[in-house]
């Protein structure tokens, strides 16, 4: 049976400070009967990343804000249900920004096929999604890391940092990384396998604290937060 109904977050206000609540909506939505060449998709898990807060201020960005009423967009990876597209059958998984709802329906143009049988399917929202590509090809195709070099990572604990730290790793890197609090500092140490990490919060001078940590200097720097982490990777 196909559904007809589907569940969607929408954005009912745009969040002062924190985000509430009451700035979002559960709407059920009724979905369209396919036409030729369409494809219903059933979410199975969706990304709740960082920038997504910054999509919520109406103001010009490098993607555009989301509009009060209208279903939030975020990286998720769902399954057709129901076809009339050739190109992606059901049973088909599929990636695509269409999350924070059940199920929608695409023309095809929007997603991108996956194979669950190179990875567990929620590996497409993480490391071979766009904060492992974020990663991968910041630190190989402009950091181009060699073995024995310092690469320091800010917010080393965080999705792509994480990332960073492990390709590094795997190159032979010496690699530092900076958190925000003791737990991420002891993942990075003892679950991580990175050779030298402190938590910013607790250090009166960034500078020193880098420089203790990197005393021949950094080689590259993979910038996650700017600010005073990337003036005191500059110094």
């Amino acid at each position: 049976m196909v559904e007809t109904l589907s569940r969607e977050i929408r954005l009912a206000n745009r969040p002062v400070g924190l985000p509430r609540e009451s700035d979002f909506e559960l709407v059920e939505a009724r979905i369209p009967e396919l036409r030729e060449k369409e494809v219903l998709v059933r979410n199975i898990y969706m990304s709740v990343d960082p920038y997504m807060r910054g999509r919520m201020i109406d103001r010009p960005s490098y993607v555009p804000p989301f509009q009060i009423g209208e279903p939030l967009a975020g990286a998720c990876v769902g399954q057709a249900v129901a076809s009339r597209n050739a190109g992606f059958p059901v049973g088909d998984y599929v990636t695509s920004a269409r999350g924070w709802r059940e199920y929608y329906v695409s023309d095809g143009t929007d997603l991108i096929k996956m194979d669950p049988r190179l990875a567990p399917i929620q590996t497409y929202l993480g490391t071979l999604g766009m904060p492992g590509m974020t990663a991968y090809v910041g630190l190989l195709h402009l950091g181009l890391p060699k073995a024995g070099e310092t690469v320091f990572v800010s917010a080393a604990s965080g999705a792509v940092g994480a990332m960073v730290c492990q390709i590094a790793k795997i190159k032979g890197c010496r690699v530092i990384g900076s958190a925000g609090s003791r737990e991420k500092v002891s993942w990075l140490m003892n679950e991580a396998g990175i050779d030298g990490a402190f938590n910013y919060k607790e250090t009166g001078d960034l500078v020193a604290e880098v420089g203790k940590h990197c005393p021949k200097g950094i080689d590259v720097y993979y910038e996650n937060v700017g600010g005073k982490h990337l003036e005191a990777a500059l110094e």
